[in-house]
């Protein structure tokens, strides 16, 4: 059960990544949609997961890839933006949501 306080953190982070991926890191996604899909934060605020839903790329993995080797330079402009939210910038962990994948694959099925 997350607290009022995680529950906020994750929605603040979920929201500044998101304009992160859009406006500043153009050049790692590399003409591929980024989508933050959702943030969890660890009780004591010390780690988020985010997972990414990643649109109009041919290689999931290797984009993946290249954004976690660019996230201290993602925590870096995230803690710009949360300086004043929060102490601590949290450690990043990048994986794919692949929910809407999953959605898609079932209402094929249901269509057959």
């Amino acid at each position: 059960m997350e607290t009022i306080r995680q529950e906020r953190i994750n929605i603040l982070l979920q929201k500044d990544l998101g304009e992160i991926f859009q406006v500043e890191l153009r050049h790692v996604s590399r003409g591929a949609m980024v989508t933050v899909t959702k943030v969890k934060v660890t009780p004591d605020l010390s780690m988020a997961k985010v997972y990414l839903s990643l649109f109009a790329t041919s290689d999931k993995d290797e984009l993946l890839k290249k954004i976690r080797s660019h996230s201290k330079e993602i925590r870096g402009k995230l803690g710009s933006r949360v300086r004043n939210q929060l102490r601590i910038v949290p450690d990043l962990s990048f994986y794919i949501d692949d929910s809407l994948d999953y959605i898609e694959n079932i209402e094929n099925l249901l269509n057959e």
